[in-house]
């Protein structure tokens, strides 16, 4: 009769979990040599290999070389610069007793202000006594540069203690007219290191389940058969008138047994393996920084 028990026990637990957490570290150690291939064979020329001068170059980063048109100078519109030509007097105005100033508004960058000259007033009369001084409208104004100006400025009128503002207005033409200047960009040669730009493969394996299912079904037969055989003979002879008789009897039993037992046994396993990208080994990081540092920028020909 089979032991289930016995059967369980001379499996050989350490080889079914053992060998696939053995597996599953080889596989650990290949992808960290797949990394450095990678690393290797990607990022870096090989031993031997020469540039186009013969210098030895292996084992030296691999650029990857951009070029890119840089603005050195932004493209300037052109620009129409107006001068003042006069101030023209749309009101003189009244009660003016002095002077008035004459002001424009302040020149933006770029700009130059005008000169205001020669203001004058009609019949100003000082005050006698206590009586105030008396006088007219405004009657002239000269300029003594015009300036330059990109819109033309406005005026205005202070002082005077006039019984009645006047207005005035100003006018302008163009003094001059700058081109506009086109841009101009220098041509410039950009080199990465390629491991700079590609992702890394760092494979890690998280989680691992092993499921392990054993099924062990014993039977056991017996079998029992009998077997009886009678045998009956009879002979007869005549010898006398009366006549003799013989009779023969034969009896045969048999009787047979048989048993036996069988065990089917029945194993199945599952091996779950998980793996994701692993966080960049500080040592890496530290050569990616080295490598982002030496990124190299050249400059080119000008063009406008």
């Amino acid at each position: 009769m089979a032991n289930p028990g016995t059967e369980l026990a001379s499996l050989d637990f350490g080889n079914l979990i053992g060998g696939p957490l053995n597996a599953v570290i080889t596989a650990q150690a290949m992808a960290a040599q797949s990394t450095a291939r990678f690393i290797k064979d990607v990022g870096f020329y090989q031993k031997g290999q020469v540039d186009t001068d013969g210098n030895d170059i292996g084992n030296t980063p691999i650029y990857v070389d951009f070029k890119y048109p840089k603005e050195i100078m932004p493209y300037q519109p052109g620009k129409t610069y107006l001068k003042v030509v006069s101030i023209d007097i749309v009101n003189g105005g009244t009660g003016y007793a002095s002077l008035p100033t004459i002001t424009l508004s302040a020149p933006g960058p770029g700009e130059t202000a005008a000169v205001v000259g020669v203001v004058t007033v009609s019949a100003i009369v000082a005050g006698v006594g206590t009586e105030p001084a008396t006088g007219g409208a405004i009657t002239g104004i000269t300029i003594t540069s015009g300036g330059n100006y990109l819109t033309p400025p406005t005026v205005t009128v202070t002082g005077g203690t006039p019984t009645g503002p006047a207005q005035l207005t100003v006018r302008t033409s163009i003094d001059h007219i700058d081109n506009a200047v086109a841009a101009v960009y220098q041509d410039m040669k950009f080199s990465v290191p390629i491991l700079t730009m590609l992702p890394i493969p760092f494979i890690k394996v998280d989680i691992i389940t092993i499921d392990f299912n054993a099924k062990i079904t014993s039977m056991e037969t017996q079998a029992e058969s009998s077997d009886l055989s009678v045998g009956v003979a009879l002979e007869v002879k005549q010898r006398w008138p009366g006549g003799s008789a013989k009779l023969n009897v034969s009896v045969a039993y048999k009787k047979s047994t048989s048993s036996g037992s069988s065990v089917e046994r029945t194993y199945s396993m599952a091996i779950h393996v998980q793996a994701s990208q692993d966080e960049m080994p500080a040592g890496m990081e530290k050569i990616l920084g080295i490598l982002e540092g030496a990124m190299i920028s050249t400059p080119g020909a000008i063009t406008a």
